[in-house]
């Protein structure tokens, strides 16, 4: 049994879970609770569990018994344990009233092929049914969830390196910390010719993250430690002066929320030197600042288009963007790729500068919205859809790319144009240029003239008849 039939198998136990009112993010909660218990057993890292609160004591009981020991289980492990398994279950409750439904899932997810699940990796196992719950619509969970492919193109293009710290500050289910994990494992041979010290930073320190919604915050430490990685995973608000304590990053990777502070409130961080209501703005504030100035350290950040051309303390932000930081790349993303349909959004690439003036001299930008397919549910995107792009980023002189959707501009262009960064479009297709309609003074002309000959036409007619009349 494959990781993805595997999945298919747990999402459709959702339906058990009907009768008892469970939203599908309810019911991902849910599961994450008893998933931990089994692959805890699986992996063998049970000791961390109290005796009379592991998997086997799940099975062997049944109906109310079963419920009342399910309950009592959760207050237990998220009140009395330590750790990560206190941090997983920390405020879980329940929302199972029918006891065979519970059973339903224990004997389901105890039944599964356990060996082949192990085989691919259990943290795939679990990222599958988040992507499963970000692909169902009536979750409601996609607009957190970024494709992976996407995930995959920034992480490859900033090229985290062991020994350095990660960081995303809106982490969600922590799916972009992963992937650089699995990326550097990936290019430094699953961490075998790391030393000692080295492969302790990565697993304990080399990737963090904050998360603001409390159910998600559990959905990110559950999948982080099926993917072996301990790092500190903050439960708080990036933008109140909580979120001030994490800085000093080599790597920044995220895609914040979408949208404004609830009634229109400004930031509440001190430290920041334009707060506005506008989230994604302050996010990029805390992005570049969180970022150590070393001349080295870089960031990718998603973001919708109104960051790049707000008036304003939009305008201020950009300009002490392009003052503290290489603002080197800017991919206008297609739109239909993300949960909220019609949102325009870009990746924005940058390094921070070791000084904190002049660090932009040039801003190259990728059109991959303009004459694209719709993007969606039935039209994927897809890695080969990057290619082009990855090409010309990585081009040694990016001056000698030849790709009309590869166009850049000066600091000092962007500067007369107040700053904004809404270029680099190129020209639409499926919309009409009026450059090439004639000119209106000529229409006119030649409608006069058109006039003209068609009252000589017919008054000729009129005069035919006339004499017609004498005859």
């Amino acid at each position: 049994m494959t990781t993805q039939e595997i999945v298919s198998k747990l999402w459709n136990l959702c339906n058990v879970l009907r009768d008892d009112g469970i939203t599908y993010h309810q019911y991902v909660t849910e599961l994450t609770y008893i998933l931990f218990l089994k692959m805890a057993k699986e992996t063998g890292t049970e000791e961390h569990i109290p005796e009379d609160y592991r998997w086997n004591k799940l099975t062997a009981l049944s109906g109310t018994e079963l419920k009342h020991f399910y309950k009592e289980l959760l207050n237990h492990l998220g009140e009395q344990c330590t750790g990560r398994v206190r941090e997983i279950y920390q405020g879980a409750s329940s929302n199972i009233e029918e006891p065979k439904n519970l059973e339903k899932i224990i004997a389901t997810i105890d039944s599964l092929d356990w060996y082949s699940a192990r085989e691919e990796g259990l943290g795939n196992l679990y990222e599958g049914l988040l992507e499963k719950n970000a692909n169902e619509k009536k979750s409601g969970a996609g607009q957190y969830f970024t494709p992976r492919v996407l995930i995959d193109v920034m992480t490859r293009l900033v090229d985290p390196q062991a020994g350095e710290k990660c960081n995303d500050p809106a982490c969600g289910t922590f799916g972009f910390m992963i992937a650089a994990d699995r990326y550097i494992k990936e290019h430094t041979d699953q961490l075998f010719d790391l030393d000692a010290d080295t492969a302790k930073f990565q697993r304990e320190a080399a990737f963090t993250g904050c998360e603001l919604v409390h159910e998600t915050h559990r959905l990110a430490l559950m999948n982080a430690m099926l993917h072996d990685i301990d790092g500190q995973i903050l439960l708080g608000d990036t933008l109140s002066n909580f979120g001030k304590q994490m800085s000093g990053f080599d790597v920044v990777l995220t895609n914040p929320p979408f949208g404004t502070k609830k009634g229109g409130e400004r930031a509440t961080r001190d430290d920041f030197t334009y707060p506005t209501s506008n989230k994604q703005l302050n996010f990029l504030q805390h992005i570049y600042r969180s970022l150590k100035p070393n001349g080295k350290s870089r960031a990718a950040v998603v973001l919708p288009d109104n960051v790049l051309f707000a008036d304003g303390d939009g305008e201020k932000i950009r300009e002490d963007l392009m003052e503290k930081c290489n603002l080197h790349t800017v991919l206008r993303l297609p739109t239909g790729i993300f949960y909220a349909q019609g949102v325009k959004t870009n990746v924005l690439f940058f390094t921070r500068g070791a000084a904190d003036k002049g660090n932009t001299k040039e801003v190259w930008f990728y059109d991959l919205r303009t004459n694209m397919p719709s993007f969606g549910k039935t039209n994927p995107l897809k890695t080969e859809h990057f290619t082009s792009f990855e090409a010309a980023y990585r081009s040694d002189d990016r001056h000698t790319v030849q790709d009309e959707r590869w166009n850049c501009f000066t600091r000092e262009e962007i500067a007369a144009k107040s700053n904004s960064l809404d270029l680099g479009l190129i020209r639409d297709d499926s919309v009409l240029d009026y450059n090439d309609l004639p000119d209106p003074a000529d229409s006119a002309e030649e409608a006069i003239a058109q006039l003209e000959e068609a009252v000589d036409l017919l008054m000729s007619v009129v005069k035919e008849l006339r004499a017609l009349e004498v005859e």
